[in-house]
């Protein structure tokens, strides 16, 4: 079953790599969606793929790259959508 959910990530997780970090987790555990900077310092990223693969991705987010310190993960499940066939870095 496919599941979406949206992140919003806040804590060091700007400026250390963080976005390129989870386009690499996505890739690994093979789930669509996209990962942005916000403009008040924290990242969000939306998600979508099997329930299994979502939740391991999470634990990526929360882990994040060597210089990151992720202080908090807010998840919402959401609606899935076909605008996304891959994962990608928004701007």
């Amino acid at each position: 079953m496919i599941v979406a959910r949206k992140f919003i990530i806040s804590g060091l997780v700007q400026g250390v790599g963080y976005r390129f970090f989870v386009q690499r987790a996505a890739a690994r555990h093979q789930v669509r969606g996209y990962v942005k900077n916000l403009a008040d310092g924290r990242v969000e990223a939306f998600v979508q793929g099997d329930e299994k693969s979502v939740e391991d991705f999470k634990h990526d987010l929360i882990a994040g790259p060597t210089h990151s310190n992720v202080e908090h993960l807010e998840e919402m499940v959401v609606e899935s959508s076909n605008l996304y066939s891959a994962f990608r870095i928004e701007r």
